[in-house]
């Protein structure tokens, strides 16, 4: 037998040797063809069925649709080579160099693969049903639609790569460099991913029910529709991720860093919350019926410096169905380009000194007028947003002291102490930055006070998160019009509406 071995390699390695190319359909079962050179080889169909092709150079050669079902390929270098539609189930490719590699269509089903060389290679629509890729470098593969069901991603590096449609139900991928991945609408079902790196990754639509991705890195990842119900997310780090849409259904959210994360429109019905750090995380628009969840860390580092406690579920579902606080600005005219231009350049450089005035107003013309709406997540930003907001209209001066009225009652209130000075803070920052803001927009404002549109008659209104509506001023000429006589004014004499008002406001204890 060894004989007949030594003699089917001789041959091969003649014809190579002379030239040819070309062994389509060649059967080299159970041949021993280690550290052998078939480079550029045309091994196409070809059976090569328990062979030992170790440590051979195989690059850039053609193996399409061929047999090599538990070959030996371990240290194999196979850069570049074509194997579309070849069966390697259960062969050996420790170590292998499969750089650039084709496999679409192939099938390794419990295939050997520890620390091979995977970047830029295409496994698209390929059977890798419980394929050991251990510690794998699979740097900006393509697996899209790949079967890794049940397969073992330990430790594997693969930045960039393409596993869109892929199924790795179950598949074990802990530890795994996974950042700025493409996952989108993968079967991640029951799939072991703690303490991941899936930073930048797009996992939008993915299916990760029953996943575990306790002490993952998240940050940034996109998971918008995805569904995790049940999933175990405790001690996850999801920081500006995007979880819009997504189903939260008894997922478990303990401790973990939602800091910045956006997550309308999810479902987070039965979902376990406790501890989990939530500045800067929207409030509204999300589902938390029968949460769990005894406290909630708000404070900006995630420090616990500023915790939230609740004392029943209700509680915790109050705090977490908030509604915006907005700012809202009418003005008795229609927006021209020109004004619209000066309000992009204030509004611009009024939240370099105003963070939070960093997203742009929603602007609405209507027939008559124009409305602008400025939307927080705190309703501690509303009376510092409406003091800064007015600055290029003729209505400033007189709305800003209506706001720093409004913001002396404060210490009259019946509110914690904390609550008091959190507000006042925030309205005396808002006054101190007023020089620096003018300063800034001289020449803007000059141009705005010409300008018909900034002469015109305005209503500032302010709306709480309990969504209690405060007038803060409105221009005695506000709406005067012909055939309309009716006038409006401001008085902080109606003082119980400014108790309501302040009263309604969402505090972060």
């Amino acid at each position: 037998m060894e004989a007949e071995e030594l003699l089917k390699r001789f041959e091969l390695v003649k014809r190579y040797t002379e030239g040819d190319r070309d062994f389509t359909g060649i059967n080299l079962n159970e041949a021993n063809l280690s550290r052998i050179n078939l480079s550029q080889s045309i091994l196409r169909q070809a059976s090569l069925f328990v062979t030992n092709i170790s440590g051979a150079n195989l690059s850039e050669a053609d193996l399409s649709e061929a047999n090599l079902n538990v070959a030996r390929l371990s240290s194999t270098n196979l850069s570049r080579a074509i194997l579309n539609g070849a069966s390697l189930n259960v062969a050996n490719l420790v170590r292998a160099d499969l750089t650039g590699a084709q496999l679409i269509g192939a099938s390794l089903i419990r295939g050997e693969l520890v620390r091979c060389e995977l970047s830029k290679t295409n496994f698209s629509n390929a059977n890798m049903t419980e394929a050991d890729l251990r510690e794998v470098k699979l740097t900006q593969a393509n697996l899209s639609g790949a079967n890794l069901s049940g397969a073992n991603l330990r430790g594997s590096s693969a930045k960039e790569a393409s596993f869109k449609d892929a199924n790795l139900h179950g598949a074990d991928l802990m530890k795994a460099e996974l950042n700025g991945v493409n996952l989108s609408n993968a079967d991640l079902r029951q799939a072991s991913l703690q303490e991941v790196n899936l930073s930048g990754a797009d996992l939008s639509g993915a299916n990760l029910k029953w996943a575990d991705l306790s002490g993952a890195n998240l940050t940034g990842a996109d998971l918008s529709d995805t569904k995790l119900s049940g999933a175990n997310l405790s001690g996850a780090d999801l920081r500006n991720a995007n979880l819009a849409n997504a189903s939260l259904v008894h997922a478990d959210l303990t401790e973990t860093n939602l800091i910045n994360a956006d997550w309308v429109g999810a479902d987070l019905t039965g979902a376990t919350l406790t501890g989990a750090k939530m500045y800067l995380v929207p409030r509204f628009g999300i589902v938390a019926d029968d949460i769990n969840c005894q406290w909630v860390d708000i404070s900006p580092a995630g420090d616990r410096s500023l915790v939230q406690q609740f004392n029943s579920s209700s509680e915790a579902r109050k705090f977490l169905n908030h509604t915006p606080g907005l700012v809202r600005i009418v003005v008795d005219a229609l927006l021209d380009h020109s004004a619209n231009r000066t309000l992009a350049t204030t509004y611009s450089e009024i939240a370099k000194h105003y963070g939070a005035m960093s997203r742009p107003p929603n602007i609405e013309v209507g027939y008559r007028r124009t409305t602008l709406t400025f939307r927080f997540d705190s309703d501690e930003h509303l009376l510092p947003a409406a003091f800064l907001a007015i600055v290029p209209f003729k209505d400033a001066l007189e709305t800003q002291k209506n706001v720093v009225a409004v913001g002396k009652t404060l210490a009259n209130q019946d509110l914690e102490k904390k609550r008091i000075i959190q507000l006042s803070k925030a309205l005396n920052a808002a006054m101190a930055n007023l020089t620096d803001v003018k300063k800034m927009l001289e020449t803007t404002i000059n141009v705005s006070q010409e300008t018909k549109f900034f002469q015109s008659p305005t209503q500032t209104i302010l709306i709480s998160s309990g969504q209690e509506s405060f007038t803060v001023q409105s221009h005695q000429d506000f709406g005067r019009r012909s055939g309309n006589n009716q006038e409006s004014k401001f008085s902080l004499a109606v003082g119980q509406k400014v108790v309501d008002f302040l009263a309604s406001f969402d505090y972060l204890d």
